[in-house]
């Protein structure tokens, strides 16, 4: 074969008077220095510094012929090599564009249109497409052995291509097999998925992936994001859980109760903690119970912000809510993997029943929130308007510290009544029994068809709670009534306490009313039942034998006048304006108290100076359980001494 023909691309240059040309010295630089681009005005300082060091430094000679060089010179010298570089580019593009001519033609015989498209315009006009055409030069005969040569490494190629082909194709089998396999298990695992009831869709983001929607459609929009995960395959073949930027462990809200300063007991974690031996679908509860409780806490945080004025307090991650005087809920959201979960092992098991049932009825009312929320979506929308609609806060804590306060006050109203009832009943009295109706709205619950029983029994416990406390009195036809109704969910807030009286024998008494501390309930309770004693004892005719002769017996009936009621004052008159006798009864929760004294005015006005108490009587008290510090028998009544009192003249 000929020897190849070159084509030089690089333009001839004439000689000039400097032996190289500028893009030789281009060239050259580019070689010893590398590109310009790793050029700058550090690596010739250095190397400038270098040479000198190397050759000495600059005589003075060289500086003066430098500075003697004209300006006008350089930029002389600046222009031609810019122009000679400029020259030399569009040498170098005109024999390219030759080239391209050049072979465009030689194609144009066999494919016109492509080479047509790559011709210039003077070409087209100078010579027609196709007139160029190349032939293959008959090679001269090669002999038989290499004729033979050539057709054994060319079977040898064919056979290996042929190994190589079924390899691949083994490969591709094995492959296809494999992914047929990793491909039938992932989608059964998730019709396996969606027959168990979760929702499989498409993600809005990554249309080509699956996801699995875990969360609540009608939860805030926070976290109903967070509630979509996608389904990744795993190499395998296996479902991957891919929750992105979520946290992959369980969390949940702790409810623990406080008593006095030892936290006494805490609720259980809830769900299951994540292994990598659990299923999928045990893996999506877990995720499902990890959003609900994170948005439950988001909730409780919300809603104890506006509990400040009852003295609900949050910090940091704890919220606190006092209970009652000695009982405060801790609420905090934990990690289910934190080892110092354990609960109190001397905890009261009425505490750790508090603690559960509040976990549980924070939960239950969370969900009942999400479903009035879709009620509300399916109904007819609000008309729009330009002033941004404030989202309420969901009522999770005022429910249960309604509860708690209702709770609290019931057993302090309870342990009232069996003190002073006690005191009472230790005087000797009988006292008629008085009835209490706890929680009397959640008894009167009215189910409707329309409406699902669960919601009918939540929506009363997001109401008003009331108790009733219902009761004779020693008097008769004479009763009271007490109603403790607690409200956290509108005005007015906290308990209020209804106390009315029916006292006949007292013309001017009237019921106080709605009441909200327990002093004043305590008080006005109290006075109803002083006035109850004064009235008992001013309604008896006192007839009994003479205290020195008992043998002789008195016919002369006597009787207590209830002179001033308000203050347990009663008066027995006599024919001695000396010898006016009046009782004093001052009741309380824990004593009954009697006291005799004479006086001189008979309207019983006279104090001071002019009352005395009696010389042969003592004050008497009564206590529950009974004890007595008068002279009388220890197991004298009230009426003994009065009666004692009435007819003993000093």
């Amino acid at each position: 074969m000929a020897d190849s023909f070159t084509i030089p691309l690089r333009p001839l240059v004439e000689q000039q008077d400097r032996p190289d040309t500028l893009p030789v010295e281009i060239a050259q630089i580019n070689k010893q220095w590398g590109s310009f681009r790793d050029v700058n005005e550090d690596v010739l300082r250095s190397k400038i510094a270098e040479e000198e060091a190397r050759d000495g430094a600059p005589s003075e000679d060289d500086d003066q012929e430098t500075s003697d060089v004209d300006t006008t010179e350089r930029l002389e010298q600046l222009y031609k090599r810019r122009a000679d570089i400029t020259q030399f580019a569009m040498q170098s593009h005109m024999e390219t564009m030759f080239a391209l001519d050049f072979i465009s033609l030689l194609l144009s015989k066999h494919a016109p249109r492509q080479a047509e498209t790559s011709m210039s315009a003077f070409l087209k006009q100078v010579a027609p497409v196709g007139s160029l055409n190349s032939e293959v030069v008959n090679p001269p005969p090669k002999p038989e052995s290499a004729t033979k040569d050539l057709s054994i490494v060319s079977r040898g190629w064919r056979t290996q291509n042929f190994n190589s082909a079924a390899n691949k194709l083994l490969n591709a089998s094995s492959r296809l097999e494999g992914e047929i396999t990793s491909e039938t298990r992932y989608w059964n695992e998730v019709l396996a998925i969606k027959e168990k009831g979760w929702k499989v869709c498409r993600l809005p983001r990554e249309r080509q992936a699956l996801g699995v929607q875990y969360g609540f459609l009608e939860a805030t929009p926070v976290f109903r994001d967070r509630g979509l995960a996608s389904l990744r395959r795993a190499e395998d073949g296996s479902l991957i859980l891919d929750k992105g930027l979520v946290p992959s462990g369980s969390r949940f809200v702790r409810v623990r109760v406080q008593q006095g300063s030892r936290v006494s007991t805490s609720s259980n974690p809830t769900g299951s903690n994540s292994t990598d031996t659990e299923t999928i679908e045990q893996r999506i509860l877990q995720a499902r119970d990890s959003v609900f409780e994170e948005e439950l806490f988001h909730e409780l945080v919300r809603e104890a912000r506006s509990m400040a004025s009852s003295g609900v307090t949050t910090r940091e991650n704890l919220i606190r809510i006092p209970a009652s005087d000695e009982l405060e809920i801790h609420l905090d959201l934990v990690d289910s993997n934190d080892e110092s979960l354990q609960a109190d092992q001397n905890a009261s098991q009425q505490d750790c029943v508090l603690a559960d049932g509040l976990a549980h009825s924070i939960r239950l009312l969370l969900a009942f929130a999400h479903r009035q929320n879709m009620q509300r979506r399916t109904q007819t929308p609000p008309p729009l308007t330009t002033k941004r609609r404030h989202t309420p806060e969901y009522h999770l804590l005022r429910p249960a510290l309604a509860y708690l306060q209702h709770l609290s006050n019931v057993r302090w109203l309870e342990s009232y009544f069996s003190d002073i009832f006690g005191v009472l009943r230790s005087s000797g009295l009988e006292p008629p029994e008085h009835t209490a109706n706890t929680f009397s709205t959640w008894k009167q619950i009215r189910l409707s068809p329309s409406v699902p029983t669960v919601e009918a029994l939540v929506e009363k416990f997001l109401g008003p709670i009331e108790s009733v406390f219902r009761g004779k009195l020693l008097t008769p036809n004479s009763s009271f009534a007490v109603t403790i109704r607690t409200n956290l969910s509108g005005p007015p807030l906290g308990t209020l306490f209804d106390v009315s009286f029916d006292l006949s024998t007292v013309s001017d008494l009237k019921s106080p009313g709605r009441l909200g501390l327990k002093d004043e309930v305590e008080a006005a309770i109290t006075h109803l039942l002083l006035l109850d004693v004064v009235s008992n004892i001013a309604s008896r005719d006192i007839s009994t034998k003479n205290v020195d002769s008992p043998d002789i017996t008195v016919s002369k009936m006597r009787k207590w006048d209830a002179v001033y009621p308000h203050l347990g004052e009663l008066l027995m008159s006599s024919e001695n304006s000396e010898k006016h006798r009046k009782l004093k009864v001052s009741l309380s929760r824990s004593e009954l108290a009697l006291s005799s004294y004479f006086v001189r005015n008979i309207d019983g006005v006279g104090r001071g100076a002019q009352e005395r108490p009696s010389l042969h009587s003592q004050p008497h008290s009564w206590k529950s359980p009974p004890t007595s510090t008068s002279t009388l028998d220890d197991n004298s009544s009230m009426m003994d001494f009065v009666i004692a009192q009435a007819f003993r003249d000093e």
